[in-house]
């Protein structure tokens, strides 16, 4: 596995367990968002990023960011985004 197929692979894990919540638990807590330090796939250490900050205005749709990068190379890390969409009884 390449060292960007290993970034990739640890951001969709990371965007996954990100979006489990749904979005009345995170209407809660957004805007937010935390910095750890863990391992990719195939064992690599690196700083996951995940934030949760609302799309446009408060009460809409949260959009979920998530970061994967090594410590050095903020820049150069694997970036996706997912939004999660209001309920309709929230």
């Amino acid at each position: 596995m390449s060292f960007q197929e290993d970034l990739d692979a640890a951001a969709r894990e990371e965007i996954d367990r990100a979006c489990t919540l749904g979005w009345k638990e995170l209407a809660l807590h957004t805007p937010w968002g935390d910095t750890y330090e863990g391992f990719t796939p195939g064992g690599r250490e690196v700083c996951f990023e995940r934030s949760y900050l609302w799309e446009g205005e408060a009460g809409g749709e949260i959009r979920v960011e998530v970061n994967v990068y090594e410590p050095h190379a903020f820049e150069e890390g694997a970036r996706l985004t997912r939004s999660i969409a209001r309920e309709i009884d929230a």
